[in-house]
């Protein structure tokens, strides 16, 4: 922790000493008063009393590198179309990239004493700093010996062409734009993750019109202030976000851009995850007998895809779907792993906002349990403890593609989005020649049809299901003789309702409290001759939010398929997250500085 009777101790200001020599330190801040200077010192060092490592590892520096200003770990990376110079960060994330982005940028700001304020309300997720246009020349020196030290680069946009932030060049072609991009790329050490332009900042310019200063383009906010409008402190994470458990300091802003915005999403939202360890013993011998009293039964019988293995091999998705939360949504609060009295043996169970709930914590009737059937499980998930009243419902092969941002699943009013497939619900009645998830989906069209008089067609997309746990409850009155089906099918039958996978969504649909959405997604055949193919497409793209890895028939090689999944995930996902102990960590594909747990790679602000 920084002492507060230490300004000099400041990350920011370390984070400004390490970018810009002395000398010119000295030339940049020579007009700034020195009580103005030690007055900006001690609010700095006010606003880092509690920093993470976002100000250290994951904003791209080391130990040695604290204590030199130098030995940052350059290489040359592909980014925006173009090869360019990165620095290697253990650890790093989508949300730590670009909250290091807007940490360095704020800390020259502050350190030499130029005038600026945070700006929300673009159009853009990138985050912006506002500036005086009478500090422009001071900027551009500022940044480009920043960018000498540490590799940036600036343009137009976060799309547009790329300069190196030392060249005079790219100044003079910037000269006449308002508003400029600045970023300094990172990599994590495999190479398989590059943070680039899209995770940088833009500096706007802010012209003086009469006494006002003027935005060079429209937000959301406020687009003129009175040139002595006076500045807050307010957390750095409202400008770029990170995961509640972490830090990134304090920044300077308006009253206007602190406030709290109808779009903002101000309420917790959870993720829930069904999950099964398929080669327990104990749980194995469970199912088998359970399976085997069933089909015992006249007419109990079950369809070929109700039980088979399939449906419950794992390849360590769990883990990935995992890392894909903490790279990809910092903005989730708590994750419930439901199992069936199983946890895997790399997870990190003590870790805040991750907690293990059992099926006899939530199982309204104990007499349903042991149960295989996930329709069941779903059934109960509004039963687990301290559940937010809005939350996430994923399975462990459903993943997190690319940044996401609340407003894809929520309304910031409250209400949920859902993610129809071109796939239809076949017509008739549910079968027991129907295939489980057939069936299931005619059984919600029935009971949305005899409440609602509408017929839908539509199955749902293998995206996380956006639920809210009062219209899970609900449903459970509404639909009591159904749901009481459901939660006692140990295995999926003609009779379940897929409740927290469709008929939430149109049962919230019709009573006004959820909307169609749209989402990028892309569904993964692990079984189809295209499957290799299809994954290598999306590992060079990464243009989808969330895509599924699926199969719903054993592989005819299931070894070599295990090889693909684990080789994909491995390099698609290859930063550790914070919910896995040490063991079992798959190395990266080339030597790679040491790799210490999240607390001491600068997520340790908990």
């Amino acid at each position: 922790m920084v002492s507060l009777h230490n300004p000099e101790a400041s990350a920011l200001v370390s984070t400004y000493r390490s970018l810009v020599p002395a000398g010119a330190r000295r030339r940049i801040v020579r007009r700034v008063p020195g009580p103005v200077r030690n007055s900006v010192k001690r609010s700095l060092a006010s606003a880092d009393a509690v920093r993470s490592a976002v100000v250290a590892r994951a904003l791209g520096a080391n130990r040695k590198a604290d204590r030199q200003g130098s030995d940052l770990a350059v290489r040359v990376v592909r980014a925006a179309g173009r090869h360019l110079r990165a620095v290697e960060v253990p650890g790093a994330t989508a949300w730590a990239a670009r909250a290091r982005n807007l940490h360095i940028l704020v800390a020259l700001l502050e350190e030499a004493g130029i005038d600026h304020f945070c700006v929300r309300g673009t159009t853009s997720p990138v985050p912006c700093v506002a500036v005086p246009a009478p500090w422009r020349a001071e900027v551009e020196e500022l940044l480009r010996l920043a960018c000498a030290q540490n590799p940036g680069y600036v343009g137009e946009s976060a799309r547009g062409q790329q300069r190196p932030g030392t060249s005079p060049a790219g100044w003079r072609a910037l000269r006449d734009r308002s508003v400029v991009h600045v970023t300094w790329v990172v990599c994590d050490p495999t190479g398989h993750l590059v943070f680039g332009p899209e995770f940088g900042c833009d500096i706007e310019f802010w012209e003086e019109r009469d006494g006002q200063f003027v935005a060079p383009r429209p937000n959301k906010v406020v687009t003129e202030i009175p040139v002595d409008a006076g500045r807050i402190l307010v957390e750095q994470k409202r400008f770029s976000p990170v995961p509640s458990l972490y830090n990134t300091g304090q920044a300077r802003t308006l009253p206007e851009f602190a406030a709290t915005l109808p779009d903002d999403h101000t309420f917790p939202i959870d993720v829930v995850y069904t999950w099964v360890d398929d080669s327990d013993p104990r749980w194995r011998a469970s199912r088998d007998a359970a399976r085997e009293r069933l089909t015992g039964v006249p007419g109990g019988g079950l369809h070929e895809l109700a039980a088979n293995d399939s449906r419950y091999t794992s390849r360590d998705e769990l883990r990935h779907s995992l890392r894909s939360i903490h790279q990809y949504a910092p903005w989730v609060r708590n994750i419930f792993l439901v199992t069936a009295g199983q946890a895997p043996s790399w997870l990190s169970t003590d870790f805040p906002g991750l907690r293990v709930v059992d099926h006899r914590e939530i199982f309204t009737d104990p007499a349903a349990l042991p149960t295989f059937n996930s329709h069941a499980i779903e059934s109960q998930l509004h039963h687990i403890p301290e559940l937010a009243e809005h939350f996430l419902y994923l399975n462990d092969d459903v993943f997190f593609a690319r940044p996401v941002q609340p407003g894809q699943f929520f309304h910031a009013n409250g209400l949920t989005k859902f993610f129809p497939s071109k796939a239809l619900i076949p017509s008739g009645r549910a079968s027991t020649g129907d295939q489980p998830v057939n069936a299931a989906g005619k059984n919600s069209r029935g009971l949305v049809a005899q409440h609602f008089g509408t017929v839908i067609s539509q199955k749902m997309k293998h995206t996380p299901h956006a639920l809210r746990r009062s219209v899970l409850e609900e449903i459970e009155q509404v639909y009591a003789k159904a749901h009481r089906v459901t939660q006692h099918s140990r295995f999926r039958s003609p009779h379940d309702v897929p409740i927290a996978s469709s008929l939430h969504h149109y049962y919230a649909y019709h009573s006004a409290r959820a909307t169609v959405g749209d989402i990028r997604y892309v569904y993964v055949d692990l079984a189809a001759d295209t499957a290799q193919r299809r994954l290598d497409d999306l590992l060079a793209r990464r243009n989808f939010d969330t895509f599924c890895m699926n199969d719903t028939v054993t592989a005819r090689d299931p070894e070599a398929q295990s090889r693909m999944v684990a080789d994909f995930l491995n390099t698609y996902f290859p930063v550790p997250s914070p919910f896995e102990t040490g063991a079992g960590t798959p190395a990266p594909r080339r030597p790679a500085p040491q790799t210490e747990r999240m607390a001491e790679l600068g997520y340790a602000g908990r």
